[in-house]
């Protein structure tokens, strides 16, 4: 008998590499090009296979696999949201060159053209929204190609709520870097730079850095005068009115409730002779012999 680790390696193995089964079982679709949304989250892909067939798709959640390569997301000129957080993807940008593998260096004579992460996603022309957070992404120039993206509006790096990061992310200055290279995008990291609610996150940071400062001045903390309270004290007491209308108004008013009380305890003792007379007719008759 298989034990458990072997069944969930085999299992493991079997999902490793994204084939046609597997999209067509995990959507309910015989035809590829029919799928519009797909998520494959946590199986342990590092190969994407014939993803590239669903030619139609618009939403793919790729999140928690071994991925490194996003070439077979070439053909997906549909695709508006792309998730692959928790993945190994280190590169998103440009053609590279292998050149001597014992130097290291460029070779003079042969050069290898491969297609890489970069030409992928600038390939996805409908790109509205990426999240690349928990990857190995360590540096800006990784990214140039998302600038050719021109529909591009939400980008993720990194995810407090899931403490997912990338390396880039430790410089300080990344943000307004990501800033000056993407003026259009919206979104950046889960937090608004423009439009409506953008000045509420604006805020909030300048609060948060102002109490991180601690509000020193000179080496010491200002005296802060009193708390005023917003309202007097009796604010919150209820005023009874001299309105005799009013008053006159509440009295009926609990009259009536107390009416529609008794009505109610009376219907409830009705009801409640009703069903035991009920349940004495249904009672089979007994007869002495």
């Amino acid at each position: 008998m298989e034990s458990k680790r072997d069944m969930k390696d085999q299992e493991t193995e079997r999902v490793s590499t994204v084939t046609a089964v597997l999209l067509k079982s995990r959507t309910g679709e015989f035809d590829l090009e029919s799928i519009l949304f797909l998520k494959l989250r946590g199986l342990g892909i590092y190969d994407l296979g014939c993803i590239g067939e669903c030619v139609n798709l618009e939403r793919l959640d790729l999140s928690g696999n071994n991925i490194t390569n996003l070439g077979p997301l070439s053909s997906l000129r549909l695709l508006k949201i792309l998730n692959v957080p928790a993945n190994r993807i280190s590169n998103l940008d440009g053609i590279h060159s292998r050149g001597n593998s014992a130097t290291g260096r460029p070779t003079a004579f042969i050069v290898f053209v491969v297609w890489t992460n970069g030409e992928a996603i600038s390939s996805c022309d409908s790109l509205q929204s990426i999240n690349v957070a928990g990857n190995l992404i360590s540096s800006i120039d990784n990214i140039h190609c998302l600038q050719s993206l021109r529909k591009l509006e939400n980008i993720r790096l990194k995810d407090n709520t899931y403490n997912y990061t990338n390396p880039v992310c430790k410089n300080m200055s990344y943000r307004n870097i990501l800033l000056e290279m993407f003026p259009n995008i919206r979104v950046l990291d889960g937090e608004r730079v423009v439009g409506r609610g953008s000045d509420l996150y604006q805020l909030c940071k300048d609060i948060d850095e102002t109490i991180k400062a601690g509000f020193y001045r000179n080496g010491q903390l200002p005296e802060l005068p009193d708390c005023k309270t917003w309202v007097d004290n009796d604010f919150w007491e209820i005023k009874r009115s001299n309105n005799a209308i009013i008053d006159e108004a509440y009295k009926q008013f609990n009259d009536v409730l107390h009416e529609c009380r008794l009505l109610n305890n009376r219907a409830a003792h009705v009801i409640s002779q009703t069903e035991r007379s009920l349940s004495l007719k249904n009672q089979p008759k007994q007869y002495t012999v």
